[in-house]
């Protein structure tokens, strides 16, 4: 896969910058990108695509919008209700345990979903079951030792998760939304590729920074650096037959 511009970086950062005030043209261009980047490995026009976890359905409406059979599963009800309703085809349910047979999709697509699962393990072989043999499964999600690992309380959390939620409080009067151990949990680059190379029911087609506009490949497979540097890690893992 070659690495995108620098143009698409900078404007994808800016975008999250402005994600608390202007969340839907944050998700919009967000799910036109990673639709950018499904593309570069296979059509979605025509295809099944599972989208788990993807919150008020952006990522879904896009791949939509290409021509593929998309349906959000999501098992937050606020999250589905954001926009002023659930889309059409959207399912309350757990990444989990999907209510799907298996190799129901031909690509299953979670972003920034697995630093909030505290099993990631079971979540990676739940989302693989429901592809089917040499189909995709597209995942990204933000390690804990990112710049923004801590979420809406990076980089403080470099200090402690505990600390940082507290100067998130004082400074704007509210609870922080994520709470370490709860809904955010501290995980790491290293064991997760470790985890994907070594399963026998996928083989890992790309492993890299999902908005570095350089060197996005290079920089997951430093150890330690990559902890910091990869800010938020893209898998595409084929399923075997």
């Amino acid at each position: 896969m070659k690495d995108p511009s620098v143009r698409r970086s900078l404007t994808l950062f800016r975008a999250f910058l402005r994600e608390q005030t202007d969340p839907e043209r944050c998700y919009t261009l967000l799910a036109r990108d990673s639709a950018d980047q499904l593309e570069r490995y296979a059509p979605l026009s025509g295809s099944v695509v599972v989208d788990v976890g993807g919150g008020s359905g952006h990522f879904t409406q896009e791949f939509r919008r290409r021509g593929a059979h998309a349906y959000l599963f999501e098992p937050d009800r606020r999250e589905l209700r954001a926009r002023g309703g659930p889309q059409e085809g959207a399912v309350l349910a757990d990444g989990y345990l999907l209510p799907l047979a298996d190799g129901a999709a031909d690509v299953c697509f979670s972003s920034n979903v697995l630093e909030h699962v505290a099993d990631p393990r079971t979540f990676l072989s739940e989302l693989v079951r429901v592809t089917r043999p040499g189909g995709l499964i597209y995942v990204s999600y933000t390690n804990w030792l990112s710049p923004w690992g801590g979420h809406e309380t990076a980089p403080w959390h470099y200090l402690g998760a505990r600390r940082a939620r507290e100067r998130y409080r004082r400074r704007t009067g509210r609870p922080a939304k994520h709470t370490l151990g709860e809904n955010l949990f501290a995980i790491h680059i290293g064991p997760v590729l470790r985890h994907v190379r070594g399963r026998q029911d996928v083989t890992v087609v790309a492993a890299r920074s999902r908005y570095w506009p350089f060197l996005a490949s290079a920089v997951t497979r430093i150890p330690g650096l990559r902890e910091i540097a990869t800010w938020n890690l893209l898998l595409i893992l084929r399923r075997c037959s």
